[in-house]
């Protein structure tokens, strides 16, 4: 795979000179660095990920490392980095690395791996997604964990009095939601073939068994297939909205700030929307919640976190280890969420934002938050575009009625047996 990676990087950007290199200092800049002159790193990341210029002066201040930011749009990052080791080239000492590419960026070398303490990785579920053959490979800055949410006000007018604790229980609540009339598709759930709906397909099968892959990294056929038959079920009763099949993934989550559903697995970030007047015409009425599971709430749940790791070309990988450190602690954990809205990936800090009222309406969000794992038992795999790709595309196949759940599933472990094969 980290053959046909590089290959098809170099074939699509033909290596071309890049706007932003390492923080690589000349002969003469070494002199000038030794008669006081900042060491200096680069930092490619979201516009999301970006520090203000007052904490960036703090780190320099504190540290006498200069940062310079480079902010390149999500999608863009991967072909950046590729394109530039390919050539041997570094693009940015510090980068982006979201938890769906670090399979990928482990297998191609990219990333240089990172000490972390016993005590940080207690504190910080996440790490888990971002460790491969227990190396460490890039350190979590943004929560994002699936939680439940559903409509309170709703879920009393349809005679349901209790929250949900198990799949079979959202199921027959959305069946009397429907039923009576108080809403017409109750579950909020992606659809369309785009990666949201494959996430939804792993965190469904993750909660309801605790289990989507085998130790030799096929799908476990008896989970995979009890989530996919749920989905079927759900499309074909009209639990779902028509429209959650080909519009956007967060299309489908936001009809629960619509009104228009009454119950959501989805991110982290819908405790804020749901309070937001802005964005939701239901607020006061949703209530995040433990993700169910099959004889209970479930016993974990799955991690989609960012992260940033220092790019294994870089010539300043202290001084990058250095700001991940900065960048990732408890203080900046504070600050990130004050400034960039970021969930902190810091348990203790979440449960401190909290207890303090910053962050408000969180229900279960710390308990949720203290069941985060990957579902990946070898890490996340360099495949996972490709193998993600082939489960959307199935289950849109499924919700237009082009394939049933068995074709479904025979389609995305066809396609998946492939990869493992290559």
């Amino acid at each position: 795979m980290k053959k046909k990676l590089i290959s098809v990087l170099l074939t699509a950007s033909m290596c071309m000179a890049l706007a932003v290199g390492c923080g690589s200092q000349s002969s003469d800049e070494g002199e000038a660095s030794e008669e006081g002159e900042s060491e200096k790193i680069t930092f490619m990341v979201p516009d999301w990920g970006v520090p203000t210029d007052e904490q960036l002066a703090a780190f320099t201040e504190e540290t006498g490392i200069e940062v310079e930011i480079s902010e390149v749009g999500w999608d863009d990052i991967r072909e950046k980095l590729g394109t530039a080791a390919a050539a041997n080239e570094c693009v940015a000492d510090v980068v982006e690395v979201d938890w769906s590419w670090v399979g990928e960026f482990y297998a191609a070398g990219w990333l240089e791996p990172l000490e972390v303490s016993e005590e940080d990785k207690a504190d910080m579920p996440t790490i888990d997604t971002f460790t491969i053959d227990d190396q460490v490979l890039a350190m979590p800055y943004a929560n994002d964990y699936r939680l439940a949410y559903y409509n309170t006000e709703q879920f009393k007018a349809a005679g349901i009095t209790e929250e949900p604790q198990t799949w079979d229980d959202v199921l027959e609540a959305c069946r009397q939601l429907k039923s009576t009339g108080t809403v017409d598709y109750p579950f909020a759930v992606a659809l369309n073939a785009e990666e949201k709906t494959a996430t939804c397909l792993m965190w469904l099968a993750y909660t309801m068994n605790g289990v989507v892959w085998n130790d030799d990294g096929t799908f476990n056929e008896e989970s995979v297939m009890e989530a996919l038959k749920y989905m079927e079920t759900l499309i074909n009763e009209e639990l779902v909205a028509p429209e959650d099949k080909t519009s956007s993934g967060m299309d489908a989550y936001m009809r629960i700030c619509g009104g228009t559903a009454s119950f959501l697995t989805g991110p982290t970030s819908f405790v804020s929307r749901s309070q937001n007047e802005e964005l939701c015409s239901v607020v006061g009425q949703i209530t995040p919640i433990l993700v169910p599971g099959k004889d209970g709430k479930a016993t974990q749940t799955m991690p989609l976190p960012e992260a940033i790791g220092v790019n294994s070309l870089s010539e300043n990988k202290e001084a990058a280890k250095t700001f991940i450190e900065w960048y990732t602690s408890a203080d900046m954990q504070k600050q990130l969420n004050e400034t960039n809205s970021a969930i902190p990936t810091r348990n203790s800090v979440l449960e401190e934002l909290i207890n303090d009222g910053t962050i408000q309406n969180s229900g279960a969000m710390l308990e949720q938050a203290k069941l985060v794992s990957s579902p990946f038992p070898n890490g996340v795999p360099s495949y996972y575009a490709e193998m993600s790709s082939a489960m959307y595309n199935a289950i849109n196949k499924m919700a237009r009625g082009e394939l049933n759940a068995e074709e479904a599933y025979a389609e995305m472990s066809g396609a998946l047996e492939e990869l493992l094969n290559e």
